[in-house]
């Protein structure tokens, strides 16, 4: 328990800190906004794309790993999705929705946490699930919604728009970059990768006290705001889980450090990726907030009975 608590603890001091901020009107109405907008236009674009300039084949291709993660969590956000449309929401929330579901926190939480539990090794795992969290799934859950918010009938119509707005969106257009530059095969100056470093380094704080921001807000009269998060959150900490190990034992037989990496991943708490959609996008964000808390709190609970599990039931990494 502790281990993991000395790895969420910051999460909440971040969350409480924006919350404080709000309440105290130190920090006005929109900067949870603004602060989002930088993360979305700043921060993550040059964390997605430093990750994915510097990436190599050799260390990404772990092909039953990615499966058994990228297939878990995939299945997860198209199951949500489907679900929250049969029950009547738009494509727009219930692609927010299915990232919810899916979207592990593998930088914050899943990076140190492997670090600690599987040493040097764990590291592996933890960036290429990063990245298909990041990029993957998140290019995925944003091309869901452009083509949501789009009204145009005629489907060539339609389809420019969305191309023509994705082209735009700098979470898009980080990663991608990024790979085109892996691929020339040059490295980056020491200059950039310090510029990057400081840019990437505010992602998760920003994020977190953006957050906090927005839960200090004063009540909104919103549809969502008694929206209930458990459903979200139990998908999250016990179903993603399940269907990777799964996955990760039974069908790919994964050596036990990649095997329980995958599963250990699958496990972590909603990120901060779905709420800074939905600021970005200008969705409420009630549920979404509610979900990023109570799943990070639920997890100190389940992450820790996985890590019990992972040492006496199975043989050591």
């Amino acid at each position: 328990m502790y281990t993991v608590l000395a790895i969420v603890l910051p999460i909440f001091a971040l969350i409480l800190v924006g919350y404080i901020c709000r309440k105290t009107d130190r920090l006005g109405e929109k900067a949870a906004s603004e602060i989002n907008k930088m993360v979305v236009w700043l921060c993550l674009p040059a964390l997605l794309f430093k990750v994915t300039a510097t990436a190599t084949w050799a260390e990404l291709w772990q092909p039953g790993f990615i499966i058994s993660f990228g297939a878990g969590t995939l299945f997860i956000f198209a199951a949500t999705v489907v679900w929250r449309l049969v029950t009547g929401h738009s494509l727009v929330t219930s692609s927010i929705d299915g990232l919810s579901a899916g979207y592990a926190n593998t930088g914050y939480i899943g990076i140190p946490l492997c670090a600690i539990i599987f040493g040097h090794q764990g590291l592996q795992p933890a960036l290429i699930s990063t990245l298909i969290v990041v990029c993957l799934l998140f290019a995925i859950a944003v091309v869901f919604i452009e083509i949501g918010l789009q009204t145009e009938k005629h489907l060539g119509k339609a389809f420019a728009v969305v191309v023509t707005a994705l082209s735009k969106n700098p979470l898009v257009i980080a990663p991608i970059a990024g790979a085109v530059w892996a691929v020339t095969g040059r490295g980056l100056a020491d200059p950039v990768v310090h510029f990057l470093d400081m840019l990437a380094a505010a992602t998760t704080p920003c994020a977190l006290v953006s957050l906090g921001l927005f839960l200090g807000r004063k009540t909104s009269a919103a549809k969502d705001t008694k929206a209930n998060p458990w459903p979200l959150v139990t998908i999250k900490l016990v179903g993603q889980p399940l269907l990777t190990w799964v996955l990760a034992f039974k069908v790919f037989a994964l050596t036990p450090l990649w095997a329980n990496s995958a599963v250990l991943l699958s496990a972590l708490p909603t990120g901060t990726g779905p709420f800074m959609l939905a600021e970005f996008y200008r969705r409420e964000a009630g549920l979404i907030s509610r979900t990023i808390l109570v799943s990070t709190l639920g997890s100190l609970a389940t992450l820790t009975a996985l890590i019990i599990w992972m040492h006496f039931g199975q043989p050591p990494a």
